[in-house]
């Protein structure tokens, strides 16, 4: 499927979508169990939707960068008094001496959002076929103008 009018295309690109006649600004690839009656240049609209329905909102969350093992994490930080000695915010032990290594998943500090959400059960609140628009209530996964991708709710 694509999505929006792009320019500049790659040439592999434009290759790719020569067929359907389109220059699209983002192509993305859905699993489908049986085509039907689609075919290459189809057009999806909102009419596939009600209101009321329940649908699974994806979505790339909101990129926070590198952030600490509390904001991260949400540990708790040391006492800062009594023995404190200022490591008020650090992990404390990663690990024992044996087998001398950090073990893979381990909870540290580390870049964090900028990663696939899915949101699920959320109601359609708005369709604007003319517009071909969807409003959707509920806690939507990424920034404003971000691309998502709803379907049917499991």
């Amino acid at each position: 499927m694509a999505y929006g009018e792009g320019k500049n295309l790659s040439k592999a690109v434009a290759g790719h979508v020569k067929p359907a006649g389109v220059t699209p600004k983002e192509i993305r690839e859905f699993r489908i169990d049986d085509l039907g009656e689609i075919k290459v240049g189809d057009t999806f609209d909102v009419t596939g939707f009600e209101l009321g329905d329940a649908v699974d909102a994806t979505g790339i969350s909101k990129g926070k960068g590198f952030a600490g093992n509390i904001k991260r994490h949400n540990f708790e930080r040391h006492r800062k008094t009594h023995g404190g000695k200022g490591n008020t915010r650090k992990p404390g032990s990663i690990g024992s001496m044996y087998p001398q290594k950090v073990f893979k998943g381990k909870r540290m500090a580390g870049h964090m959002g900028a990663e696939q959400v899915t949101v699920k059960n959320l109601k359609v609140a708005y369709i604007s076929p003319a517009d071909n628009l969807i409003g959707v209530k509920g806690a939507v996964p990424g920034p404003k103008k971000g691309l998502i991708i709803l379907g049917g709710a499991k």
